[in-house]
């Protein structure tokens, strides 16, 4: 089996084990979910340049 480490906590997690294969790589839900709240809080970023938003024509715009 594979091994490597809990991105979050760094415990070793066995590809495989059971138990675990619906979480690999973590080691548990508590840090799935520590790592989803990070990506959702904004903590994770991925680099690059900010998407352009779309320009949305307004009722205003058509009036002038």
């Amino acid at each position: 089996m594979r091994k490597a480490a809990c991105p979050t906590c760094k415990a070793p997690v066995e590809k495989g084990a059971p138990g675990t294969a619906k979480l690999y790589p973590f080691c548990s839900e508590r840090c799935h979910l520590i790592d989803l709240g990070r990506w959702l809080g904004e903590e994770y970023r991925i680099p690059g340049e900010p998407a352009a938003l779309p320009t949305v024509k307004s009722a205003d715009d058509d009036a002038q």
